[in-house]
């Protein structure tokens, strides 16, 4: 009995396709899915060019999280 396929629920595909809000939802995550897919395959081929990307990304986000904290107001109202 352990070998039985169990069949339950819906296992076919609807009858009609997607429209509205649920079409555009699977597009984005279609397309989601492929730019991932491209950039671990990209990855995977050029670990280096990866790395120094990454690196570069790490230091532009860093430097821009310190001019934007340099910039916070020093505690004077310019409207008052």
């Amino acid at each position: 009995m352990a070998k039985d396929e169990l069949s339950a629920g819906f296992t076919g595909t609807p009858t009609e396709p997607p429209t509205g809000a649920r079409k555009v939802a699977k597009t984005a995550t279609d397309a989601v899915s492929r730019e991932a897919n491209a950039v671990v395959v990209g990855a995977a081929d050029h670990p280096y060019t990866a790395g120094l990307a990454l690196t570069v990304g790490a230091l532009a986000f860093a430097i821009g999280y310190f001019m934007g904290r340099s910039s916070v107001d020093n505690g004077r109202s310019y409207w008052r």
